[in-house]
């Protein structure tokens, strides 16, 4: 009672706005209220801050279901958005509960932001993560032939890119094929020209701006796609969902999208959350996505 209490009135703060905290420490309370809820969730961090690189931010989580199992389980690798400017691993178990409670081994990397890095680095690091998990997975319980890709806001521009743009994968030592699916959360995936500090600030640097965009490499080949969107998101607006998925559609993919009436940029990965999830099924429409392609 005294931990659903704490909770609670956590709860209220995150609901009624902090005035001087940053989102980072919303998003870091929002992760302590899930953990609290989430006592007893069928769901556990098996391994923190495994490298998956040189560098301090090449590091990774990973959940895994507390059942056990007779054959190897589905992957989800999950990038957090923060603008390519911040975020961190830690603050986004809520995400790893979630769906390792849904009984997939999920894999929450970080990677390097900007101004330490620009376009390519992030995209750079979220590929040696995967190529990692496809190498190493095995060891948690996971199959390296299913690695399924999701993200929000950055996060999905960068599994996006990841899924569309083969030659990242290969360039960090991938094998062929490596990405199952891919599942996108409010993600940037047509937003040319850059209109945003974040994102002049991450890509404007470049001569020819087309390579960072993931619409740019749609192809008939790719993964199945779910673009997710909230319909009041002014941050990263639906129409970037719409928009790939047409063009997907357009070479003959698999690509659909779903949008939540009344979700706005930060509602959408919110919902994943536990108490949040009545604001949207998102774990159970992704749940549904990733059983549909096994």
């Amino acid at each position: 009672m005294g931990k659903l209490l704490i909770a609670l009135g956590a709860l209220g703060l995150l609901v009624g706005g902090f005035g001087y905290a940053s989102k980072w420490s919303q998003v870091g309370l929002l992760n302590s209220i899930d953990a609290l809820l989430s006592l007893g969730a069928p769901a556990r961090k098996a391994a923190s801050g495994v490298s998956f690189g040189s560098q301090e931010r090449q590091k990774l989580d990973i959940w895994v279901p507390i059942a056990p199992s007779k054959k190897p389980r589905d992957v989800i690798v999950f990038f957090y958005g923060g603008s390519w400017n911040s975020g961190d691993r830690e603050l986004y178990g809520f995400v790893g509960r979630a769906l390792a409670a849904r009984g997939y081994i999920v894999v929450l990397p970080d990677y390097r932001l900007v101004p330490e890095v620009r376009f390519p680095g992030f995209v750079e690091d979220g590929a040696a993560a995967v190529a990692w998990v496809q190498k190493n997975i095995a060891s948690y319980g996971g199959n390296p032939a299913r690695i399924n890709l999701s993200g929000h806001s950055a996060g999905a521009h960068i599994a996006a890119l990841l899924t569309l743009d083969q030659h990242w994968l290969k360039a960090a030592g991938a094998a062929d094929h490596a990405v199952h699916s891919f599942a996108g959360l409010a993600g940037p995936y047509d937003f040319l020209p850059f209109t945003s500090d974040a994102s002049r600030a991450a890509f404007g640097q470049m001569p020819d701006p087309t390579p960072s965009q993931p619409i740019t490499f749609a192809r008939k080949d790719a993964p199945p796609m779910l673009l997710l969107s909230g319909s009041v998101d002014t941050t990263v607006k639906p129409r970037n969902g719409t928009a790939l998925a047409a063009a997907q559609a357009k070479l003959g993919a698999k690509a659909r999208t779903l949008l939540y009436k009344g979700l706005g940029h930060s509602d959408i990965i919110m919902a994943v959350a536990q108490p949040f999830r009545s604001k949207a099924p998102v774990i159970d429409d992704l749940a549904t996505f990733f059983d549909g392609v096994r």
